[in-house]
């Protein structure tokens, strides 16, 4: 089924890292405004904006205090309605974050809801009495510690999975659902273009909210079975796709940690899913420990290898097929950067770049590029914790050196390879001071690379990462296989080369790719037969009547052909 949302590309902003308008150091709306141009001159379809709501900024942004507000640091509801309509004269469409498994405790629900056990909104949140004098279960926090905030004032604790100030919400409530609803509604009537919907698989909670596995030591224990892919999970979303995403024209991709692609067909199944794709995580949880003996939590550091990674995405691929819908990205404001991580952030940057573009942008599914990725941006490397900004990494330093005891040296190792502000330095827009993205001092530091890797050097670079993204843009936009055509994996066990065919009616287009910094001789498997192989972009000089059948590659080296059978 053709869709305009699969054969989009999306570009995620993180607003507070993208431009400042103003000085303050702080990205904002009007400096979003100011780059528009950037992102059509990219080639990309739409714009997911991370959260712009109201907010404290704990959790920079993912605790709400006013749905209904625009931040103020951000700017105001005239500079989002002025942004709207740019980017709807420009071609592009808006996908809003939407953040409702859990609020802030600033917002008026939650001020509500603390203020008295008879308040009409106690029950909009879930509190629980303490248990022998301390937590209601034994759940620890994504955040680090129990995920359970003891409130003086009336003598029970509430949940927050995240943030102690991002209680979350009991969507239990029919009233709950309701107000979330008509905030969604607000959003729409604007004209924004959908929603990327923050955490939303863990909306429903096991009601007895039982205790979790013990699994490690310590008194706090991960308790994902009980709150992800919860037991009313399809029945909220389905409820919230007949009340209000059924009447417009939206796209909706769904955060859905610890999916499976049974979860994915049940959610984005063309005929019954009330989502259209989620964000699955199999690919970022490569660096698992492969000895079976744990530890392969996000900071433990650990290798990857080329055929896990195959084999997650041949399953996502074929799995879903006909049945569902994939997105497709290697990096977010979540993740470390993509080149830093699967490529080469040194001697090979720009053909890692590129190469990992040519991967993302040739798999069935919706591209999404995470901002600074069209440049090759790479992780930093600050000397100190006081320079990172992110509330999970300094609860990881403080909890592994002063509770654990751990080197801090060997911690922020792990932090330099881990952490979610590697993606959240300012966009490298210039190689002056402040990088073009502020002319006061910004928030974080930013990437002292910026001075080589930035958006003005590479503008009217032929050769460069951003020119090679607009290509595979445009080849995109043109080859309807590179949206809809069949998955098809070849030399699955190769641990340097991946390679696959996509097929489409009566097309087949081959893809290769070598992951790494070795020189690997790809020979085409034999059932792959053609007559005449057209080359449709490579990020290497390649003789255009070189033939694929035996090919000594060179380190992370990209080709597409189209492939032509005379019969």
């Amino acid at each position: 089924m053709q869709r305009w949302w699969k054969e989009a590309v999306v570009y995620q902003i993180y607003p507070q890292s993208f431009m400042d308008s103003d000085g303050d150091g702080i990205g904002d709306l009007p400096g979003v405004l100011e780059r528009l141009d950037h992102l059509v001159d990219l080639g990309v379809d739409v714009v997911w904006l991370s959260p712009v709501y109201q907010s404290p900024n704990d959790d920079n942004g993912y605790d709400v205090s006013d749905y209904r507000r625009i931040m103020d640091r951000f700017g105001t509801m005239a500079d989002f309605d002025r942004l709207l309509s740019a980017m709807h004269d420009r071609g592009l469409k808006l996908l809003m974050d939407l953040v409702v498994n859990h609020t802030s405790d600033e917002h008026k629900w939650f001020e509500e809801s603390r203020s008295s056990k008879q308040s009409p909104r106690r029950d909009w949140y879930i509190w629980r009495p303490p248990r022998d004098g301390g937590p209601p279960n034994n759940w620890s926090s994504f955040f680090g510690g129990s995920a359970w905030e003891f409130d003086p004032a009336t003598g029970e604790y509430y949940l927050h999975l995240f943030s102690r100030k991002q209680p979350d919400l009991n969507w239990e409530k029919p009233e709950v659902r309701r107000a979330v609803y008509d905030m969604m509604t607000f959003w729409l009537e604007k004209g924004i273009d959908g929603f990327r919907m923050d955490v939303i698989t863990m909306i429903s909670k096991d009601p007895g909210l039982p205790d979790a596995e013990v699994t490690s030591d310590g008194p706090w224990q991960f308790g994902g079975e009980h709150f992800i892919h919860g037991p009313r999970l399809n029945e909220f979303l389905s409820e919230m796709n007949r009340e209000v995403l059924s009447k417009y024209d939206v796209m909706t991709v769904g955060e859905a940690v610890m999916a499976t692609t049974e979860h994915a067909i049940e959610l984005t199944n063309p005929e019954s899913g009330p989502l259209n794709m989620l964000f699955q995580f199999e690919h970022m949880d490569l660096e698992r420990d492969r000895s079976g003996g744990g530890g392969g939590g996000k900071w433990h550091l650990h290798d990857w290898h080329l055929e896990d990674f195959k084999e997650v995405m041949r399953r996502w691929q074929e799995d879903l097929g006909e049945n569902g819908w994939n997105s497709l990205y290697l990096s977010n404001h979540d993740q470390p950067r993509a080149v830093s991580r699967f490529g080469d952030d040194g001697v090979h940057r720009v053909e890692s770049a590129k190469m990992l573009a040519t991967f993302l942008h040739t798999l069935q599914g919706t591209p999404y590029v995470y901002q600074g990725e069209e440049i090759g941006m790479t992780n930093v490397r600050f000397d100190s914790i006081e320079d990172y900004r992110d509330i999970e990494t300094l609860n990881m330093f403080r909890e592994f050196v002063d509770e654990r005891g751990m080197d801090p040296a060997e911690v922020m190792a792990i932090i330099h390879a881990r952490s979610r502000d590697n993606a959240r330095t300012p966009m490298q827009w210039t190689a002056g001071p402040g990088a073009g993205f502020t002319t006061g001092t910004p928030w974080i530091g930013i990437n002292p690379n910026h001075v080589d890797i930035n958006v003005e050097a590479q503008r009217n670079d032929p050769e460069s990462v951003l020119a090679y993204y607009r290509r595979l843009i445009r080849l995109r936009r043109k080859n309807p296989i590179l949206v809809y055509g069949r998955y098809r994996a070849l030399l699955p066990e190769h641990e340097e080369i991946w390679s696959y065919t996509r097929d489409y009616a009566d097309e087949r287009l081959l893809v290769i790719l070598n992951f790494g910094d070795g020189t690997p001789v790809f020979t085409l498997p034999d059932e792959v037969r053609f007559d005449r192989a057209e080359l449709l972009i490579a990020n290497l000089p390649v003789e255009a009547d070189e033939p694929p059948h035996h090919v000594r590659l060179r380190p992370y080296e990209a080709r597409v052909y189209r492939l032509h059978r005379s019969d």
